[in-house]
């Protein structure tokens, strides 16, 4: 293995002396399980078009349902009854109406719905089975109209769709020829622009009216990113990130007609930048927003700035981001935020420089009992530098810790500065936990990313590898007793870490993880086939890679596991299908291995009612602390009926 050069042990060393002389002298209070996973108390939030009405989510037995309240008046009206399944997203689309989406049993296959907001009625717009549809723009400047998307027609492709407010009814926007992945309206609420993909190659299109055509204007290959952001204000020419001969995406403005950039808005040294503020009522962008250790800013405009110092000013000690405003850009919903709290929600009257606290998210988590998140650095076996967050349990000195891995999923995501509750609640077991940002994770560059690409199991999975490593040198981790816990491709790391490295470990917990990469290209969603020569590209082809497959699918060497594993699925995920699950627990099952296995016939891709996230975080609970030595928490033995459940001489 490489050795570090000098600046990564001079930074790991910084780093790790204020690590230990941050750490608290008392052991804060065990926090019950449930507090960190249940519902919150109000999320969500979100101003009507006036700004005189604001919805949110909050629970209704057990479920969140959307609710309206007043601003003047304070008076609150619930708008729906869902009682199967949290309401996923909602829009206000008018000051009467708002629109939400809502799938059954985590199948994905999310219908759009209409709300009066009264609650006197609610239409389910895409009544099809087998059907995904989604609000493609809510349109809040036309009153009587929105957007929306769905597959209906053709499984593998959605079509646009206006929606009438008055009556209800759709109307045809674009019939997709068959390569379309995304759509884009202009101010005035006309779709225009849109992004097609082949499988390697993605192109803009274009059209100057409804009336027309979509034609090519630029095609690239698909590690090129040119993402259309906005509409300029003239509706001419598009707002765009854009890494088109740079290695990092930049803001900039596109023209369309001569297929070039015309100008570079900004560009982060170090990070991706993707996000645009725009004030509609002044037609100006306002500023862009990046993610590096931290949420950041670059403001272009000198009043969007001089509201985000107010309310800073206002609100110190947290992380302050305006999340909605009414049109006429004087009323705003602000969200808080930090490593140790999921934060408040405010509104603020710019007129009357007026800011009011419209709720705590999770007011029974005490900020003081968790945990620090800190960013930290450290170095791969080739010299990589990997962004990460170190998660140290309070009042416990940082030595020889009991100590949970935590790769993201995706693997085209990552992972950033802020509250999560799986974080504080291992840390408040007392487990160090480590995340990190492995080649691949998105907004770190081109090169980055494409670090990454047929490299399951091996590049990537060696940053996971060399992180445990990394921490165990610092003193931190006990090598004795590290877990390692993950979903979706991070369920993937889990499995190849058991497999692959099968000493490093002591346990590990796989959610709804890919066990076999044959079988997971065979059974991808038909909405992801414009997609599949990419993700051939990026993952590896079955056929032409077939031995590559092989070599880094844990299915195929399952003999290899020596460490207690624990599985997690959902019946109905429509990403990692249960067959994934069920094909690495009958491989350790043929060799007599007990492998406790939580299956839930009501979730898919993840766990989202409430009592199903009790149940799931409880049994991982149980497990670490049996494998790992961590405190646990009161509540039923779910680790145990699984493991009767997973015994060899049990009916199965």
């Amino acid at each position: 293995m490489k050795r570090p050069n000098l600046r990564s042990r001079l930074v790991s060393a910084i780093l790790f002396g204020l690590l230990t002389m941050s750490m608290q002298a008392e052991l804060p209070p065990l926090i019950p399980l449930e507090d960190f996973f249940r519902n919150p108390a109000e999320v969500g939030h979100s101003l009507s078009p006036s700004g005189e009405y604001i919805a949110c989510l909050k629970p209704w037995r057990s479920r969140l349902n959307l609710f309206v309240r007043e601003v003047e008046s304070g008076r609150e009206k619930r708008v729906t009854s869902v009682e199967t399944r949290d309401i996923a997203s909602f829009d206000w689309v008018s000051d009467d109406f708002l629109a939400y989406t809502l799938d059954q049993g985590g199948d994905e296959n999310f219908h759009v719905f209409l709300a009066r907001r009264d609650g006197s009625e609610t239409k389910d717009l895409t009544p099809f089975p087998e059907t995904r549809a989604a609000i493609l723009d809510p349109l809040p400047r036309d009153p009587r109209h929105f957007l929306i998307q769905h597959n209906r027609r053709d499984k593998r492709v959605f079509d646009a769709y206006r929606v009438d407010l008055k009556t209800g009814e759709t109307q045809l926007v674009v019939e997709n020829p068959g390569v379309i992945t995304g759509y884009m309206a202009d101010h005035e609420g006309r779709v225009r622009a849109a992004v097609s993909a082949d499988g390697v190659q993605t192109s803009l299109l274009f059209r100057e009216s409804e009336e027309e055509d979509f034609r090519t204007v630029l095609t690239t290959d698909f590690r090129d990113t040119l993402a259309p952001l906005a509409f300029t204000f003239d509706n001419q020419f598009l707002y765009c990130a854009s890494n088109l001969g740079r290695d990092r995406q930049a803001i900039v403005v596109f023209d369309p007609r001569k297929a070039q950039e015309t100008r570079v808005i900004y560009e982060h040294p170090q990070v991706d930048t993707g996000e645009i503020l725009l004030s509609e009522k002044r037609k100006k962008l306002t500023g862009a927003a990046f993610l590096a250790a931290k949420r950041g800013y670059k403001f272009f405009d000198e009043e969007r700035r001089r509201l985000q110092e107010r309310l800073e000013a206002k609100l110190p000690g947290v992380e302050v981001v305006v999340v909605s405003a009414n049109l006429n850009e004087d009323r705003f919903i602000v969200r808080t935020y930090s490593d140790k709290t999921r934060g408040a929600v405010y509104l603020y009257d710019a007129g009357k420089n007026r800011l009011a606290c419209l709720a705590e998210i999770s007011p029974w988590l005490n900020p003081e009992h968790m945990a620090d998140v800190r960013p930290i650095v450290y170095q791969s076996r080739d010299g990589l530098l990997i962004l990460g967050y170190l998660t140290l349990p309070k009042g416990v000195p940082p030595r020889r810790l009991p100590t949970v891995i935590l790769p993201h999923g995706g693997p085209w995501a990552r992972d950033a500065w802020g509250f999560d509750p799986v974080l504080q609640m291992l840390a408040n077991r007392g487990y160090a936990v480590l995340q990190m940002n492995f080649r691949g994770s998105t907004g770190f560059g081109r090169k980055f990313w494409e670090l990454s690409f047929k490299q399951w199991g091996l590049a990537m999975q060696n940053d996971v590898t060399d992180g445990v490593r990394w921490l165990i040198e610092q003193g931190v981790a006990d090598p004795k007793r590290v877990g390692i816990f993950g979903g979706s491709y991070g369920g993937y790391v889990v499995l190849a870490g058991l497999t692959f490295t099968p000493d490093l470990y002591a346990c590990g917990v796989d959610y709804v993880g890919v066990a076999n990469l044959f079988t997971l290209m065979e059974t991808i969603p038909p909405y992801w086939e414009p997609m599949r020569r990419m993700m051939y590209e990026m993952i590896g082809d079955p056929e032409k890679d077939a031995e590559l497959f092989r070599r880094v699918s844990p299915v195929f060497h399952a003999d290899r596991i020596k460490a207690p594993l624990l599985i997690v699925q959902g019946a109905n995920d429509p990403r990692v299908k249960k067959a994934e699950s069920d094909q690495m627990v009958e491989a350790l099952r043929q060799r007599g291995v007990e492998t406790p296995y939580l299956v839930k016939d009501n979730e898919g891709h993840g766990f989202h009612n409430e009592e199903n996230r009790f149940e799931v975080y409880r049994a991982l609970e149980q497990f670490f602390a049996r494998r790992l030595g961590g405190r646990v928490g009161s509540g039923k033995d779910i680790l145990g009926k699984l493991e009767k459940t997973a015994a060899p001489s049990a009916k199965r």
